[in-house]
């Protein structure tokens, strides 16, 4: 038998933590001038244990010079209260043992007895930081971005290209990994391009470029990882900075980013808006060929386009860091994204030897569509005994759906009956991330990593097309055009990451990294003719791979420079748009559709590094060479293949995801950041490559072997006239490249900003103008046994933008001890060596 005695001890001692826990107190005080008897603003405060003096708790004194720890634990303590040109006062012997406030009345500085005529600050984070596995670039600089979108910044990171639709190159491949805050973002559905079109620029605060990750890092990228991340302040007190933009074809931005940290709490959030107007144009010339050459009796197609993109987007950022005690963070946070577009075409084609089509027609296409997505990320952080020995998890769940409709209008100058189509789309999809990871240091620069994830999507797409029938005056349905389509897609991974020094100056790196994957798809025909089991066509991919990494790093020297070796094996695997069936007939002469039927690319990668580092001058060398087996690419594909929608036609281009062969590519790549003054600085990238590309059997006739050399460069260069004027112009240049179906011309533009700082350095006016000569345009020459074809496209043309900013809030010029950092907890980021 427990006694009653026994039984309340027994309640004591369970319920006694929960007690002590919920024992917390405040302290309160105003900090005051001694000299003027003034409050005193931002004025920095460390609350340490008063036996050992450690840190406990950091704040810092409001704009009426009040100092406020909340949640303070019942005990003794001692309080540091500092600021610039004052003595440090500390007050001793603190005692908190009441939950009501205990107020320590006024707190008086007094001159330090230096004289102090003038205290100048001046941080700039470095634009470029150089690693052997990751580069950073700090973009928050970056003028000639100012009141643009992420797209639009990406141009200006070395190494990244961004094409005319918006797709994002690294090193030359498209086959990128691109992830924001270090995870996939739920909002972007299966097309991030057009989220990076709608994210402002201003919402960045950096760019990760890692080109042969460690086995940590997802597998997923061909040529590897561009990770964008996002601004989050975490400076005490309430901080912020609103923006508003205005330049040519009435394209408008507005934001505001406010932050506020108090005791244990740390929320950040934002809203921008952006109405981002796109006028632009296109050519193409296609030309049958008979007996492989051009005839008199060729049938041919010109068409000229006339495009104009109106997009609006609301963007809303929210969250909270909770610093629960100095080794256990929790974070929540919520993006929000609202955008409609509304894509207005208008095509010129003249037509030869083609009677069925006349001599000319004129298409109108109206594209509208609303788009919600939104996801919601918890992340928990938690340090063990040992110093660098911590856990970390991340749970995120996004949605995102599209509604929209696509409609045509077709006359004919020849008498031939009108063409009118009209198209009902909608997309849905959801996003399940949940991930672990565990750090073990046995030692300094000797330490084990683990971990596990999972992504689990789905999606569901849909296609309603009508055609309206001359004869029965009114619309039909096109069976041939309207479908469903379901995917189903799930990547289960677990790693082990083992890195040590071997030697004082050399270190080694190894690691695997197994992934179950699973992709399965459905198609459903919507004609009903078809017999009801025949309507659903499914296709499953279910296979397993390892990802085996190894690095060796040397060090050169005594001033830190560095040599590596490394090898990865990495994935590429179709994206929702590469697989998804749906005919795209927007232009009558290019059809594009996705191929369910496509397999990942395997990727093998090597490289070799060496970093370099000078006083005024630093670069990074990278060698690399890489493997490519099942190759994915949009190939132009015979349009006989889908008769039942071009007819006679034969005048039609018609291309479809495919994976096309075997690549190996080989480059050597520069990049180089040098003061040439105090007042003049410039950085330069250089991408030499050598590409072999190998098609598979069943292509050959339509693709060719291809040898191809080429390169890409971009040179960035920063002039302050001034402490508050400066300059920036950026150019850059893409050489022609070969391809297995023709060639990429050239391509190249400049870039120029002026800055001009005012009211004392807490507003900013910036004008750039973008693409000044008016030069960046998209040129390709395709070539198959039955056609030529020249095309060339401009997404945007020369644009003006006049920006200006605001910074309000108290700059934290002593922060100590934070635990916050940009996608520093539970993201896919952490690794590397």
């Amino acid at each position: 038998m427990i006694s009653t005695r026994n039984y309340k001890l027994l309640f004591i001692f369970i319920f006694l933590p929960f007690f002590l826990f919920a024992q917390k107190g405040k302290i309160q005080a105003v900090v005051i001038d001694a000299e003027s008897n003034e409050p005193i603003i931002g004025a920095s405060a460390s609350l340490l244990q008063q036996v050992d003096k450690k840190y406990v708790l950091g704040a810092q004194t409001d704009l009426n010079g009040n100092l406020t720890f909340n949640e303070v634990t019942f005990g003794n303590y001692a309080l540091r209260v500092s600021y610039v040109g004052k003595q440090d006062v500390i007050r001793e012997n603190i005692q908190v043992n009441a939950e009501t406030a205990l107020n320590l009345g006024r707190i008086l500085l007094t001159n330090d007895g230096k004289v102090i005529q003038e205290v100048v600050v001046e941080g700039k984070v470095p634009e470029m930081q150089l690693g052997i596995d990751k580069k950073i670039f700090d973009v928050s600089q970056s003028l000639v971005s100012v009141g643009g979108t992420a797209s639009d910044l990406l141009q200006n990171v070395p190494t990244i290209q961004v094409d005319q639709d918006g797709s994002v190159s690294l090193r030359g491949s498209s086959s990128v990994r691109i992830l924001i805050d270090g995870k996939e973002s739920a909002m972007a559905g299966s097309d991030i391009n057009s989220l990076l079109q709608a994210l402002p620029a201003n919402s960045i605060a950096k760019v990760e470029v890692i080109s042969n990750p460690s086995s940590k890092y997802d597998a997923e990228g061909q040529s590897g990882i561009i990770n964008i991340v996002l601004k989050k302040d975490a400076r005490i007190g309430l901080n912020g900075n609103v923006t508003a933009s205005g330049g040519s074809y009435n394209n408008y931005n507005a934001g505001v980013n406010l932050n506020f940290r108090e005791g244990k709490f740390n929320y950040f959030g934002g809203y921008n808006f952006q109405r981002r107007v796109q006028p632009g144009d296109s050519f193409n010339d296609n030309t049958e060929l008979i007996n492989g050459a051009v005839q008199d009796t060729s049938e041919r197609t010109i068409s000229r386009t006339d495009n104009n993109r109106k997009g609006l987007s609301h963007t809303v950022r929210l969250g909270a860091d909770f610093y629960a005690t100095p080794k256990t963070t929790f974070s929540l946070g919520t993006n929000l994204s609202v955008r409609n577009n509304d894509r207005r075409s208008e095509i010129n084609y003249e037509y030869f030897n083609i009677p069925l089509n006349g001599s000319s027609a004129f298409r109108t296409s109206q594209q509208y569509e609303d788009d919600l997505g939104i996801d919601v990320t918890f992340d928990f952080k938690q340090d063990l005994k040992r110093e660098g020995e911590n856990i970390m998890a991340n749970v995120t769940y996004g949605n995102d759906s599209e509604e929209g409709t696509n409609d045509f209008y077709q006359t004919y100058a020849s008498g031939i009956p009108d063409f009118q189509r009209n198209n009902i789309t909608s997309e849905a999809g959801t996003n399940w991330n949940f991930q672990l990871d565990y750090t073990l240091p046995f030692a300094e620069n000797h330490k084990l990593e683990a971990g596990y994830r999972s992504i689990i999507r789905n999606s569901e797409d849909s296609q309603w097309s009508d055609v309206f029938d001359p004869v029965q005056q009114e619309f039909q349905p096109d069976y041939a055009i309207s479908n469903d389509f379901v995917l189903r897609n799930g990547v289960h991974a677990m790693y082990v990451n083992y890195q040590r020094m071997l030697t004082k100056k050399l270190g080694a790196q190894v690691g695997l990294r197994g992934e179950q994957t699973y992709l399965t798809s459905t198609y459903f025909n919507l004609d009903p003719d078809v017999p009801v089991n025949e309507r659903a066509t499914r296709n499953t991919q279910d296979f397993f791979r390892l990802y085996p990494t190894a690095f060796l790093t040397y060090e050169v020297g005594k001033s830190g420079d560095k040599v590596q070796l490394s090898y990865s094996r990495r994935v590429q695997r179709p994206r929702g748009w590469q697989v998804n069936p749906f005919l795209n007939v927007s232009d009558e002469v290019n059809y594009r559709q996705g191929n369910p039927n496509l397999l990942p690319e395997d990727i093998h990668s090597f490289e070799m590094s060496f970093a370099k580092f000078y006083d005024k001058w630093n670069f990074i060398t990278s060698a690399y060479y890489r493997n490519v087996r099942d190759m994915v690419s949009p190939l132009l594909r015979d349009p006989a293949e889908i008769a039942d929608v071009v007819g006679d036609n034969s005048n039609v281009t018609y291309r479809r995801w495919e994976n096309v062969g075997t690549e190996d590519a080989a480059g050597f790549e520069l990049i180089s950041k040098v003061n040439i003054f105090k007042w003049w600085d410039a950085t330069a990238n250089l991408n030499l490559f050598y590409n072999v590309t190998t098609p598979r059997d069943e292509f050959l006739g339509q693709a060719n072997r291809v040898e191809n050399f080429s390169w890409n460069g971009n040179l960035n260069t920063n002039v302050k006239f001034a402490k508050s004027t400066s300059m920036q112009v950026r150019g850059d240049y893409r050489a022609a490249q070969k391809n297995v179906q023709g060639l990429m011309l050239a391509m190249y533009g400049v870039d120029v900003a002026l800055r001009q700082d005012v009211l004392k350095g807490k507003g900013t006016i910036m004008f750039n103008v973008r693409d000044v000569f008016n030069t960046r345009r998209f040129r390709m020459d395709s070539e198959l046994p039955t056609n030529i074809m020249q095309s060339s496209n401009r997404w945007m043309p020369r644009t003006l933008m006049l920006t200006f900013s605001y910074r309000f809030g108290i700059q934290d010029l002593n922060k100590k001890g934070d635990q916050q950092g940009n996608g520093e907890i539970g993201e896919d980021m952490g690794g590397g060596f």
